[in-house]
């Protein structure tokens, strides 16, 4: 009997741990997402509900409730939509998740092939001489697609130095917009990417940080940066900045990191 008691309170532990845990990664997410005073207003409404249905027993207004709640789920999912999928995006990008990713994606030791990633340096390197502004988009295992097919206009060429910088010339009207590599190929030009709204970004980042920033957030791809206000080169993998880099660090990383 005492076993069957412990094996219930250690139940009842790990019940509470985990909700804990849900809880507190959830309020991350909406701290990041500025979203915190919907959190807070969720909680108090889920609070409300379970005081009136389950303590006072209200059936009249528990009832109306319960039809809230169950309708209020499909809502909540439709709201936060983009912090759920990367919150199930994180969990499956953790370091103890690989050995499952890899058994779907195939291992690949290949290293980078160099002919692909120079003409993409030596671009970015010509261009941070002269502040031209640049986002290039690495695609890696997971596809983007849509984002080539809804914001951005297609192009399918072969990765060359002087087509990347003429169209991120100031004069080009695809300049503003990301480039997106895909298979070794330039696939699209002038793509809209999602913005980062956490608030560990400096400051002095602009615009295209911050998308370079969004991209690799929701996917495993690369955002290189070249910054028009200071001319610096920048990287953004995996929701982490790699700032101020020279020619052989973006090398290096990009070999690296595409291999």
């Amino acid at each position: 009997m005492s076993i069957i008691l412990d094996l219930f309170h250690l139940k009842d532990f790990i019940d509470v741990l985990l909700m804990a845990v849900i809880l507190y990664y959830t309020y991350r997410l909406m701290k990041e997402s500025r979203s915190i005073n919907v959190f807070v207003g969720i909680l108090v409404f889920i609070i409300i509900w379970l005081v009136v249905s389950q303590v006072l027993e209200m059936r009249l207004l528990g009832n109306i409730l319960d039809k809230v709640v169950s309708v209020g789920a499909i809502g909540f999912v439709v709201l936060f939509q983009a912090e759920i999928r990367k919150f199930l995006y994180n969990l499956g990008a953790h370091r103890q998740m690989e050995p499952f990713l890899e058994f779907f994606r195939g291992k690949n030791e290949k290293k980078a092939d160099r002919r692909f990633i120079m003409p993409i340096v030596s671009a970015c390197m010509n261009m941070a001489r002269d502040k031209v502004g640049a986002l290039i988009i690495m695609e890696r295992s997971i596809p983007l697609d849509d984002l080539m097919q809804t914001s951005g206009e297609l192009i399918d060429a072969n990765i060359n130095q002087r087509l990347i910088e003429n169209i991120f010339y100031k004069g080009s009207p695809l300049h503003d917009g990301a480039m997106i590599i895909s298979k070794k190929r330039i696939r699209a030009a002038g793509c809209v990417l999602p913005v980062s709204h956490s608030r560990d970004i400096p400051k002095e980042l602009g615009l295209r940080h911050r998308a370079g920033m969004g991209i690799s957030e929701e996917s495993d791809a690369i955002a290189i940066i070249v910054s028009e206000e200071t001319g610096k080169v920048s990287v953004a993998i995996n929701g982490k900045f790699q700032l101020r880099l020279s020619f052989e660090d973006l090398e290096s990383i990009l070999t690296k990191e595409m291999g």
